[in-house]
């Protein structure tokens, strides 16, 4: 088995394990892959997910030499097409990344994220990366799209021009610019960008679930909608969260707990 998960309390790291290539994927490691994210949102004691890429890659794209057994004639994505009806939408080609999630996920980006490796970090909602690092479309090389997500969710991270200088010559991004330019939103020693992406991830299970996911989805909403009409879905989305959580979280301030932005005693 290429994917397998280990959960800590409600923390749960989902970890893609085919080291010989670099977590590059292949057929089974993708199914497996939404499988399990598919698990973890239903998992009602799971609270976030941390994506890790085991032996000192994140992932280095689609499995090029397993593409290379396709039929060029015979629509090789025929199984990823979206359906014209109100069918299920099949998985991505590289596993999670069409999945809607109702919480969040963060990946730990070690060595390379490169091409549908750079698309699943994407898709993840925070990044972590290692120093050494580093983001690419090195499938620009070989005539391979970006079609897990990468053209959509690169510029609504970092803007049109610099998603489009990444996209187009398909260069190298290192963990530092990466930061710099809002791609990922942290960046840690080598070695320990599963142990960081796991202690942020702990860190928002501590807080009050149906708040934060009605924020989190909030903000995914708002894409492509105008003021009003954004501010109108975050109302409908989030307000509800008042009574559900906000006034026992206010009853709890007001007999002491939280005082002066203390985080730790909540």
């Amino acid at each position: 088995m290429t994917v397998r998960t280990e959960k800590n309390g409600a923390v749960v790291t989902v970890i893609h394990s085919r080291p010989e290539a670099r977590n590059a994927m292949d057929p089974e490691s993708a199914e497996h892959l939404a499988a399990a994210f598919v698990a973890f949102d239903r998992d009602p004691d799971a609270s976030v997910a941390v994506l890790w890429g085991e032996g000192g890659a994140f992932c280095a794209g689609w499995d090029l030499k397993q593409g290379c057994a396709y039929d060029a004639t015979a629509d090789p994505l025929g199984e990823f097409h979206f359906p014209e009806d109100e069918a299920p939408i099949p998985r991505g080609p590289m596993g999670p990344s069409r999945l809607s999630l109702s919480k969040p996920v963060i990946a730990a980006v070690a060595g390379p994220a490169v091409a549908g490796g750079f698309e699943l970090a994407l898709w993840c909602d925070l990044r972590v990366m290692e120093r050494s690092a580093y983001f690419g479309v090195y499938c620009r090389r070989w005539g391979v799209p970006l079609i897990d997500g990468g053209t959509v969710r690169l510029p609504r991270l970092v803007g049109h021009g610099r998603a489009l200088d990444i996209i187009m010559t398909g260069r190298k991004v290192p963990a530092e610019e990466a930061l710099r330019i809002g791609a990922c939103e942290r960046v840690v020693a080598d070695g320990e960008a599963r142990m960081a992406a796991e202690a942020l991830a702990a860190e928002i299970a501590r807080y009050p679930q149906g708040c934060l996911r009605a924020d989190r989805r909030s903000v995914y909403l708002q894409h492509g909608l105008a003021l009003e009409d954004a501010l109108r879905a975050e109302w409908k989305n989030s307000a509800p969260m008042l009574a559900a959580e906000g006034l026992a979280g206010a009853a709890r301030f007001s007999a002491g707990k939280g005082r002066h932005g203390d985080f730790d005693d909540i």
